[in-house]
């Protein structure tokens, strides 16, 4: 039998047009055994961690209450909080996300590797969480990772950071060899590999950074260097788990993404280059230098725009593309998902270019992009609980959640971008925030209704994920 091959000399310009317009599917398998046991594990984690985390928004509203707030722990527990609020849930939740997803990207071997790394990992989450009720150690508000000064909630983070180079040490001998020929599903295992290398350069940046610091430095100013470093490479881990999830989410939902799986992967790779530049910044600057501060940021701006931008249009377009009959209960949550995510990531992106001066501008550039994150790992979440042995999403509360969320996310940050513009400074509540003008109070009204519309969402998607992992499994859809 011939079989026409448009890649020949002879072959017609329109079926060489045809075949490279070809959409790729982008999706893994989800392995049984070990790693799929693994990927449990950290996803329980990684629910419990939005659990404290909100819990701990509760706690925040009752710290600017007055009358409740004199029983609190400590005086200033609205810093303290909020410093458990954000570790909880961004460092610990894109952690246990990121453990999920390498875990599934692993071969089925090194079980007590496998295992300590989410022990470890809950064992320290657990210490910063109880530290603000057993040990007053000061907030210290610092980039990246805001900390308290004491012994129970930095013996957390070391354990918690133990935890995680388990994991990294495991994801990076146990990958998978993808070769030369990528089609969609080597695409985003190589995206995965990618994210297990930029987080183990934030271990080294910080490993780094702990040992050449001055020992005269103290306070916010040794752990704003501290973390500086790590930080950075942490944001292309972040953003490169993003990217998979935009492209593994547009083929789940019924819109094929007409990109090259070699276009994405190059895409990947342009961003695992820019991580590079931060072990350079370590040789070629003092750390507490402003040239290596601006080295790390000029990286994280060229490395990571030009890699999410031309994933992010092809998904949109995959998405607008897709034909009527692909919308059902299962994917309308995985859309809902991707649309607030690439919306938020790109709101967040367009603030960071017109942020001048330190002004609450700042956090909002961070939420809208810290956020986009976040929903694109929740759509996968979504995705992947009945491949875990749960069951599916498909009430239309798990439709709604991400619109609600990223709705009330929006509302914040623009409430923040209006106060921004009025010189509202970052970092500070109450009186210290010095609200002079009706359009300042107005501007942070709309930052806190949004908050707390963002609050009710993610509720709800801790409140879809525990009914669907109560619920009675459904049989595995692969």
């Amino acid at each position: 039998m011939n079989t026409f091959n448009p890649a020949l000399p002879g072959a017609s310009r329109a079926h060489q047009q045809a075949a490279t317009s070809t959409p790729a599917h982008y999706t893994l398998d989800v392995p049984h055994g070990l790693q799929r046991q693994l990927a449990r594990c950290w996803l329980w984690l990684g629910l419990a961690a939005l659990i404290g985390s909100g819990l701990f928004s509760v706690l925040l509203v009752l710290a600017r209450t007055p009358g409740v707030n004199r029983w609190l722990p400590v005086s200033d527990f609205f810093r303290v909080a909020l410093v458990v609020h954000v570790d909880l849930s961004v460092l610990v939740w894109f952690i246990a996300m990121a453990g999920l997803l390498w875990s599934l990207n692993s071969a089925p071997r090194g079980r007590i590797g496998g295992w300590a790394a989410p022990l470890l990992c809950g064992a320290g989450a657990l210490g910063m969480s109880i530290a603000p009720f057993v040990d007053h150690g000061a907030a210290v508000m610092a980039n990246y990772i805001p900390v308290l000064d004491g012994a129970v909630f930095l013996g957390g983070l070391v354990v918690f950071a133990l935890g995680v180079g388990v994991l990294v040490w495991r994801g990076l001998v146990l990958a998978p060899k993808l070769g030369l020929a990528f089609d969609g599903g080597g695409a985003l295992r190589f995206g995965l590999n990618a994210s297990v290398v930029a987080t183990a350069v934030a271990l080294l940046a910080f490993a780094w950074s702990w040992l050449a610091l001055p020992t005269e430095l103290a306070g916010r100013a040794y752990y704003e260097i501290l973390f500086w470093g790590g930080g950075h490479a942490l944001q292309f881990t972040w953003t490169l788990l993003m990217l998979v999830a935009w492209l593994w989410l547009a083929s789940a939902s019924g819109a094929p993404v007409r990109l090259s799986p070699r276009v994405a992967v190059a895409m990947f790779g342009l961003a695992l280059l820019a991580v590079f530049v931060t072990p350079y910044a370590y040789v070629s600057h003092d750390i507490a230098s402003v040239e290596h501060r601006n080295l790390l940021t000029w990286a994280m701006r060229a490395g990571g725009g030009p890699a999410i931008v031309p994933i992010g249009l092809a998904v949109l377009l995959a998405l607008r593309q897709a034909p009527a009959t692909s919308v059902s209960p299962t994917t309308r949550p995985l859309r809902s998902a991707l649309v607030a995510s690439v919306l938020l990531f790109a709101a967040g992106g367009m603030i960071g270019v017109f942020i001048q001066g330190s002004n609450v501008r700042i956090p909002a550039h961070y939420h809208g992009c810290i956020v986009g994150v976040t929903l694109a790992l929740m759509g996968l979440v979504f995705h992947l609980l009945p491949r875990l042995g749960y069951r599916a999403p498909t009430s239309r509360w798990a439709a709604w959640q991400p619109a609600l969320y990223g709705a009330g996310q929006l509302m914040h940050i623009v409430g923040l971008v209006w106060s921004g513009g009025y010189g509202v400074q970052r970092k500070v509540a109450g009186s210290e925030q010095v609200l002079r003008s009706g359009a300042e109070i107005a501007g942070m009204g709309l930052m806190g209704l949004g908050g707390l519309i963002a609050i009710a969402g993610g509720l709800l998607f801790v409140l879809v994920v525990w009914r669907a992992m109560r619920g009675a499994p459904h049989a595995d859809p692969r």
